[in-house]
């Protein structure tokens, strides 16, 4: 049985392959110039760096978590799974219906490995095109999803549906007990259920490759992933319905919030140039 430590080698060594293999297959070698290169000494990158640095701290926010529960003199054991159940009852179950090993490691591979590949890859597009705009949107709507995401955290936890419902199994939880240590960085009492991040930071990323990029096969590939996750967020026995519609919804607002305020910014920027 492998430790957390060296699945989180695995991970992180899988994401390292996959980065330049997806360069190569997502992006067209007419385009790829465009994606190549960056002067990491160039002027705009010292302008990119604090939105780079305040996603970055989000990380240590949600590693803080419990403290800061404890800080409020919140109780461990809050929990507000009495209105999922009055929201949707056992639907969710009908998920694991059709539950086999094949398809549960192939779950489970796009839950820790698809999902990190579709964030870091998207990111790492934008860094390397240039198009700092889009960097700066996508950053801002990745850090006011957390942030939103994160007061349902501390003021109504929500447990997986696998610790609830009768019937079902938080069968992520039970591919490996390292899977388990790792997702407890982040969901200290498993109980990050609503919104589910997986759902919208997905939703969030494939929202930026459909409008923000003209990389026609990665917007397939993003779309096809944001399907499986959300699939999978279910079938694992992680998240109830109403946890990857939350997700989705807080995605389409906070990605509509960022792109007006940015639209605002640089008209307001222009109006000023001009009256110059």
């Amino acid at each position: 049985m492998i430790s957390s430590n060296q699945l989180d080698f695995m991970i992180t060594l899988s994401l390292i392959f996959s980065v330049p293999a997806g360069y190569y297959i997502f992006v067209p070698e007419p385009l790829r110039p465009k994606y190549y290169y960056r002067n990491l000494r160039s002027p705009g990158i010292s302008e990119i760096l604090p939105y780079v640095a305040s996603a970055a701290f989000i990380f240590i926010l949600m590693d803080s978590q419990r403290k800061i529960s404890n800080l409020l003199g919140l109780s461990p054991s809050l929990n507000y799974d009495r209105y999922m159940l009055m929201l949707e009852g056992t639907k969710v179950s009908i998920f694991q219906s059709i539950a086999n090993p094949t398809l549960t490691y192939f779950c489970g591979a796009v839950y820790l490995v698809g999902f990190s590949f579709l964030l870091i890859f998207t990111f790492i597009l934008f860094l390397f095109s240039q198009d700092d705009e889009a960097l700066k949107e996508y950053a801002i709507t990745f850090m006011l999803i957390y942030l939103i995401a994160y007061i349902f955290y501390i003021f109504f936890p929500v447990n997986v549906t696998g610790h609830v419902l009768p019937g079902v199994v938080p069968l992520l939880y039970q591919l490996n007990p390292a899977i388990l240590g790792i997702v407890t960085i982040c969901s200290p009492g498993l109980n990050n259920c609503f919104p589910s991040l997986h759902a919208a930071l997905s939703v969030m990323a494939t929202m930026f490759i459909l409008f923000k990029t003209d990389l026609r096969r990665y917007k397939v590939f993003a779309v096809g992933t944001t399907i499986f996750i959300l699939f999978s967020i279910l079938y694992l026995g992680i998240h109830w319905i109403t946890d990857m519609i939350g997700g989705i919804i807080l995605a389409f607002i906070s990605y509509f919030l960022t792109i007006r305020i940015f639209k605002k910014r640089f008209k307001d920027e222009s109006t000023r140039f001009y009256m110059r």
